[in-house]
């Protein structure tokens, strides 16, 4: 994706709660089964917090035990920006806002089909549209 959004600390601190800012923006976690969309079963879209990009549906949304939303696949022909990630002693693959590189989670090969895989996202991280 190109014309990506870039800002300053500063300016995404005027946009953005401080939970907000120290998940999306410096990579954070929320503590597990404590976000707010975690067990959000509406119908909707879920955007990220920090650009409003489409990132996920709820129609691919389902609970996967882990305390964080978790969804099978991005929404349709969105591809994440996928990042090695070996901080907390682990090997894992980050995943981030294509548009505005904000930090969203991370993806796990341990999802259920269609696609095998658990893209585990920070409440933190989305802002949901309703349908």
């Amino acid at each position: 994706m190109s014309d990506k959004i870039k800002k300053s600390d500063e300016q995404w601190k005027q946009q953005l709660s401080d939970e907000q800012f120290r998940v999306a923006r410096q990579a954070g976690t929320e503590p597990a089964f404590s976000g707010e969309y975690y067990l959000n079963k509406e119908a909707g879209k879920y955007r990220c917090i920090c650009c409003g990009e489409e990132l996920f549906s709820s129609e691919e949304k389902y609970d996967s035990g882990s305390g964080w939303p978790s969804f099978y696949k991005p929404r349709d022909d969105m591809e994440l920006e996928e990042i090695r990630d070996t901080s907390h002693g682990m090997i894992r693959v980050e995943v981030r806002c294509p548009k505005c590189d904000a930090h969203l989670g991370h993806v796990f090969e341990d999802g259920p089909q269609p696609t095998g895989l658990r893209y585990c996202i920070n409440s933190a991280s989305l802002d949901f549209e309703k349908e």
